[in-house]
């Protein structure tokens, strides 16, 4: 991987009232606070280590520049088809800002001497950045490396050790960055060569289930709708919440009542041809397709998506919030298959995999001027 160091735009922590409203609103008031006073820049190049502490662990990994070539040389590798619709929304706003607010978060098979490295850095340095989000449950701590020795010593272990990296979560920021360097001549004041990057190695990210709330109540009543689920899966009543214990597993919410699903062996069976067989798949198909004439599963507006961060309580709550939908909690995808399906050249289905934890829109960002 070809990373380089560049100059940093991040929030003065002195004027920073609340770290949680600048992150969920970075997209509507970035210009406002950089105009402000807000935003401060370092002029000097530099690499930066990023850790989140969250969950009694500490992720940690490295912010920098990418080359764009190396996502048309498929050392960036992605594992979802993007929207067209959204490319647009994100140039529009990417070339309005004259800035990337986000990193790309990347992720790659763990490289024990990248971590360490990091890691044995950040105990003999002071972080020049730090705040806690999510009503203080993470903590975000920022080191800068700017040393020319450093910053060699890490893109000698990218360059030796890292052969490809895997988008873990921005695929549209990636694409939209892609398309922009395609057409760079037509904005030569700004860096459209570069794509802004958060590596993280596949050990300091968990990989959580993501799970949808789907209004079916409204064509079947609760009776009618089990009755065409049991044609697909052998239906089992919880005696309390649980989640899918294992692929091919999923948990039913419906009506207040928890149950699990199980595909039917004969179901699974008529799919082994298949290369891969993801819930999500089965899911998209055989039940919101087939049962509920949901052909879209991006855009109709019948189901919501809720990551697994939410826990089952997310769940509950959206499906109490219309008397008509049901939830499906599906089992992670692991690290292992999103490689298979990315190096394959294929794509999960949409909304498969939640990447845990994620740096926040607007504390580092990108300036793209020259």
């Amino acid at each position: 991987m070809k990373i380089k160091p560049f100059s940093v735009v991040f929030p003065d922590k002195k004027l920073l009232e609340s770290p949680d409203e600048l992150a969920a609103n970075a997209k509507f008031t970035f210009q406002k606070n950089l105009n402000k006073g807000l935003y401060q820049h370092h002029p000097r190049n530099a690499f930066y280590i990023y850790q989140i502490e969250f969950g009694g662990r500490k992720h940690i990994g490295l912010v920098a520049l990418n080359d764009v070539e190396d996502f048309f040389d498929g050392k960036v590798r992605q594992h979802e088809h993007t929207l067209n619709e959204k490319e647009k929304q994100q140039m529009n706003l990417i070339l309005q800002w004259k800035a990337v607010l986000k990193p790309v978060l990347l992720t790659y098979r763990d490289v024990p001497e990248i971590t360490e490295w990091l890691q044995e850095y950040t105990r003999h340095h002071h972080a020049i950045f730090s705040a806690r989000f999510d009503s203080g449950t993470q903590l975000h701590k920022v080191w800068q490396v700017p040393n020319n020795n450093d910053i060699e010593v890490l893109q000698a272990l990218f360059r030796k050790h890292l052969q490809r990296v895997y988008i873990a979560d921005g695929h549209h920021r990636t694409t939209t960055m892609a398309i922009l360097h395609e057409e760079r001549n037509k904005h030569p004041e700004l860096d459209l060569d570069h794509l802004f990057c958060a590596f993280f190695s596949d050990l300091q990210l968990e990989i959580l289930d993501y799970n949808r709330a789907v209004e079916a109540l409204e064509k079947y009543s609760p009776l009618q709708f089990m009755a065409k689920l049991s044609k697909v899966f052998d239906i089992e009543v919880l005696v309390s919440e649980g989640k899918p214990r294992q692929q091919h597993e999923l948990s039913l919410y419906l009506c207040k009542q928890w149950f699990r699903l199980r595909w039917k062996s004969e179901l699974l069976a008529s799919y082994s041809a298949e290369p891969f067989i993801f819930d999500a798949s089965l899911l998209n198909d055989l039940v919101l397709r087939d049962i509920l004439d949901i052909s879209d599963v991006r855009s109709d507006s019948r189901i919501n998506y809720i990551d697994g961060s939410k826990g089952l309580r997310g769940v509950e709550k959206v499906c109490k919030s219309g008397n008509k939908k049901v939830g499906f909690v599906l089992y992670p995808v692991n690290f292992d298959g999103l490689v298979q399906v990315a190096d394959s050249g294929g794509s999960l289905p949409p909304k498969s995999t939640y990447f845990a934890p994620r740096l926040k829109s607007g504390i580092l960002v990108q300036s793209l001027k020259k």
